[in-house]
């Protein structure tokens, strides 16, 4: 019988667990069952938080710097660089971990630290970028990030307007001759897991505002100063897939920074070195906190077992809860899905003690898939 190679490529736990906890987890508990197996792990991201976490657990630097937060008072951001590529996460900078507990600024977030962010990438001479985008406190169409790196948004007197998606109400005028030269000889690439346009129903404001703390007037309000955006820089780009990502910023990037748009899944698997790790494996562990409906459109298990179904090699998925029916999870590509919760039904309590059920649920996989 062929030796067994497990490779452990799955997201974050949410809430509980690390994408590399996760996989130490799994680890821990195909071991117990089958000490010898061989376990290869990769932990995974698709572009939101957790990113940068797993460019450095596969061989990336992490590096920091002191940026300009969503409300404008510092923070410390991490970005990940190996030989000429980095890794940027917009919510190291921009993000809702970075807003006190309750307090939001949906009219007036901003992602100047964000491109503070990925100046620093090109201060560490990095020629390709990857901008993983979610996760966001901002709803500024990118416009902070662009100040950031040198363009100016000027109001009818010819001073810079507000922080944040309200500010744009009043712009009247884009300068963007002042962006850094270095922009024009990389490669920015867009990672996001939505494909969302700038505005509409389907637009950033409308879809996602109200997790930011936007009411139903503000969203009326960032929808409208969003789309006078566009139409001062470009509302050609304002409807491409992923403008709407963050809040926006991936329309920023698109229309001012020569950004190339890619599902965040995709591009993290290549920059990991997942298809070379597939290669050597027998069977595929992936999973996240929740597989649900938004599972199956580019989050980060659909992605693996889509690549590990194109090679032949079987998945199972790991999760806190399951929300898909068994068609669903073969449709996907999924052999088998183990839940948490299958063991500790009462949510609290399933968070609380993530760590030992995964442990308990992957002496299940390999019962179940290495026994002989």
């Amino acid at each position: 019988m062929e030796t067994a190679r497990v490779l452990v490529a799955a997201d974050k736990f949410k809430g509980s667990l690390t994408a590399v906890q996760v996989a130490e987890r799994v680890t821990a508990g195909l071991r117990r069952v089958v000490p010898g197996v061989q376990v290869e792990t990769l932990p995974v991201a698709d572009g939101g938080d957790g990113t940068v976490a797993a460019a450095v657990a596969a061989g990336f630097e992490r590096r920091e710097a002191r940026v300009t937060g969503p409300l404008g008072t510092p923070v410390d951001a991490a970005y990940a660089v190996r030989d000429t590529t980095a890794v940027v996460e917009m919510a190291e900078a921009s993000g809702l971990q970075h807003l006190p507990a309750g307090q939001f600024a949906p009219l007036t977030a901003t992602t100047y630290g964000s491109g503070e962010l990925l100046r620093a990438a090109l201060d560490a001479g990095a020629r390709t970028i990857v901008f993983g985008v979610g996760g966001s406190a901002t709803t500024d169409g990118g416009a902070g990030m662009l100040a950031a790196l040198g363009a100016r948004f000027l109001d009818r007197d010819g001073k810079p307007v507000g922080p944040g998606g309200g500010g744009l109400a009043e712009l009247a005028e884009a300068d963007l001759s002042g962006l850094d030269p270095r922009l024009t000889d990389i490669d920015l690439i867009l990672a996001s897991d939505v494909d969302n346009p700038l505005t509409g129903p389907k637009g950033a404001p409308e879809v996602y505002g109200r997790q930011k703390g936007a009411t139903e007037d503000d969203i009326a309000v960032l929808d409208a100063a969003l789309a006078h955006y566009a139409s001062v820089l470009g509302p050609e780009h304002a409807a491409l897939p992923g403008a709407g990502a963050a809040g926006g910023i991936g329309y920023g990037a698109l229309v001012a920074l020569g950004a190339r748009f890619r599902p965040g899944i995709e591009v993290m698997l290549d920059v990991l070195g997942f298809a070379p790790a597939l290669a050597r494996a027998t069977l595929v562990v992936t999973g996240e906190g929740s597989l649900d409906e938004q599972t199956l459109h580019g989050k980060a298990p659909a992605g693996v077992a889509a690549a590990a179904r194109a090679a032949g090699v079987e998945v199972v998925a790991v999760c806190g809860r399951l929300a898909l029916p068994p068609e669903a999870l073969e449709g996907a590509g999924i052999r088998r899905a183990y839940a948490l919760m299958e063991l500790e039904p009462d949510p609290a309590l399933c968070m609380a003690q993530a760590g030992p059920l995964l442990e308990r649920v992957a002496e299940a996989i390999a019962r179940d898939f290495l026994s002989s």
